[in-house]
């Protein structure tokens, strides 16, 4: 696991790409601890940069960037291949040789071998950027969940490209893009492609963009095939189906050679993980735990229900009001880009890197798979909306209460409207007053783009689709690999093993999800090893006092910050517990990143 950089370009002397991957590579540094390491090439005007955190091999032999004995084929990598054994088992019997037990250099073989047909092959976390000197082609790569991140940028015939969208403004300096505050107030973070800065966008999860160095041109292309699965209609084969695809993510996704744990909340998620953790790793397993003094939200008589169930070390720790008004400028700085999620996971993350870990298991995504959240409910009532006209919609949502605001994204036949009816957070006429701008302006932005493979009906396996692809896709996935890596912490998801989430969606909706208990499939799937007291209850999910302790924290909860008319009565009414905590944390970002870019931005609050 890593962070990556690279320039290839013509328009400049390679001594100026040199420096400015370096100047990436040090705004990375956090994320690769362990090693840096830069490639240059004057003939394909090709510069790459890495930082490592050394995970797999750790010994020189899996520095990077890396290339095959030829010098053929250069690459620079960030991630996992969790599959990489049994590519290179098949690689040596068709004559493959190596010299490291790095996973990097089984990339390097694959595409030797395969072509772009390798990339399809690899199931794991990764990003990376490979250039192949013959061909005169670099390739940006991508998994196929989208786990780990990869931002580029396209001017004047010129890519770059960096594991943070930070490093590209330290080292080769970007404009903003003054859409971001639009799409950020409607949705808590920036959706991809978009980022906060001009022209610079994430590439798409399971394609690559392949870069002809000598045209100076480009295409994306996806590199997945569809696999179409019978449907699973038996609840017993159903059941053993889970239980043996996460069981094998587990056993996959533990490899390292480094020290490696879990994330323990206390929920029926990460007890799973940890319990089939336990059956792998035994004494040598350490679990990480937060709790705190609100009752409310502590969970830790149910981490510790687990926790007396297995061996190794249980670690956990007490967040307090205070840490959190202490780290809040961090956390701000850490995010890379605004969100109004990431702080528990910061929390956590930190946590984990003090007790001497380097890679962690996480039970994101199980929510999305098996029906964890309200909005598996609640898309049966935009169903029933759709029927009702448009302009009604819209009058509803724009005249009645705040309690039915959000009717008014109903009133719109797109995809976005529909997962911002789902989760969204400010509609259109509140971002317009908020911003001070038109409201046709921020309908344009926010409703210009079609999605792909967008839901055909209004049921929960589009509420599915909509979580994985929107939420989990934009705020959890990313949250998690910042303020993870921020801390030199890989975060590994064993419920989005691309085999695993392939095995989840063929199983018929009637058996994969259940209108009266979230997640049943994977409780009744885990049913004797899951203490009941863990699943017979009301869902809490990862959740910190937040509510509480912004109405406290003086920065967030100043009056004097906030100077537009709309955004003060927001905040009153959030001091009234009125507002969700998370929409004045976006509001109060908002005026931050202002506050520090007023030569950018033009001051609205």
């Amino acid at each position: 696991m890593c962070r990556i950089s690279g320039i290839i370009t013509r328009n400049a002397e390679l001594r100026a790409s040199v420096s400015k991957v370096k100047s990436m590579c040090n705004a990375l540094k956090h994320g690769g601890p362990d090693d840096e390491g830069i490639f240059s090439d004057e003939e394909g005007h090709v510069t790459f940069g890495h930082r490592r955190l050394s995970i797999i091999d750790l010994s020189q032999n899996g520095h990077q960037p890396m290339a095959d004995d030829q010098k053929k084929i250069w690459i620079t990598f960030n991630g996992e291949i969790y599959n990489y054994l049994e590519i290179k088992q098949q690689l040596i019997s068709e004559g493959a040789t190596f010299h490291s037990g790095s996973d990097t250099e089984v990339i390097i073989q694959a595409y030797i071998h395969w072509g772009t047909a390798s990339f399809g092959k690899l199931r794991g976390i990764f990003a990376f950027g490979l250039y192949d000197t013959v061909k005169e082609l670099t390739f940006l790569v991508r998994d196929s969940n989208g786990i780990k991140p990869l931002y580029y940028h396209i001017k004047n015939k010129q890519l770059s490209f960096a594991s943070e969208v930070r490093a590209l403004e330290r080292g080769i300096g970007v404009e903003n893009d003054p859409n971001w505050k639009i799409r950020f107030l409607a949705y808590g973070y920036i959706p991809e492609p978009y980022t906060t800065k001009k022209d610079v966008f994430n590439l798409p999860k399971g394609h690559y963009l392949c870069w002809n160095n000598r045209a100076e041109n480009y295409e994306i292309q996806s590199y997945q095939s569809v696999v179409n699965r019978p449907r699973i209609t038996d609840a017993k084969e159903a059941k053993e189906l889970v239980r043996e695809g996460l069981t094998a993510s587990v056993k996959r996704q533990l490899i390292a050679d480094a020290p490696i744990g879990v994330f323990l909340s206390g929920g029926i998620d990460s007890s799973i993980l940890t319990l089939l953790a336990h059956q792998q790793k035994a004494t040598s397993l350490k679990t990480v735990s937060i709790y705190f003094n609100e009752k409310a939200y502590d969970e830790h008589h149910f981490q510790n229900l687990v926790s007396d169930h297995i061996e190794g070390e249980k670690l956990a720790y007490m967040v307090k009001q205070q840490d959190f008004d202490e780290s809040l400028p961090q956390i701000m700085h850490d995010m890379d880009m605004p969100t109004t999620d990431g702080i528990n996971t910061w929390f956590i993350s930190r946590y984990a890197h003090m007790s001497g870990l380097k890679a962690v298991l996480s039970g994101l995504g199980a929510d999305e798979l098996f029906g964890g959240y309200p909005s598996f409910n609640r898309i049966e009532y935009l169903k029933q909306l759709k029927r009702i006209p448009n302009f009604v919609l819209n009058a509803a949502g724009n005249l009645m209460g705040k309690k039915y605001k959000k009717l008014s994204y109903a009133g719109h036949d797109h995809a976005v409207a529909d997962y911002l009816f789902l989760r969204g957070y400010y509609t259109p006429p509140e971002i317009a007053e908020i911003l001070e701008t038109d409201l046709r302006q921020v309908e344009e932005v926010l409703f210009k783009d079609t999605l792909a493979s967008r839901p055909s009906e209004y049921n929960k396996e589009a509420a599915s689709w909509f979580e994985m692809n929107m939420y989990m896709q934009n705020q959890l996935l990313r949250d998690s690999d910042v303020m993870g890596m921020r801390h030199a912490l890989e975060i590994r998801v064993p419920f989005l093993d691309e085999d695993f989430i392939d095995q989840v969606q063929a199983i018929c909706p009637c058996v994969r999800f259940d209108d009266k208990l979230p997640k049943k499939l994977l409780i009744d799937s885990f049913i004797d090893i899951l203490p009941r007291e863990v699943w017979d209850r009301q869902k809490m999910g990862f959740s910190f006092p937040l509510q509480q302790w912004i109405k406290q924290n003086s920065e967030i909860s100043n009056p004097q910050l906030y100077k537009c008319k709309k955004a003060k009565s927001i905040l009153k009414q959030f001091q009234n517990n009125e507002v969700h905590w998370s929409k004045i944390y976006a509001l109060y970002q908002i005026t931050e990143h202002e506050q520090k870019n007023t030569a950018s931005y033009p001051a609205n609050f």
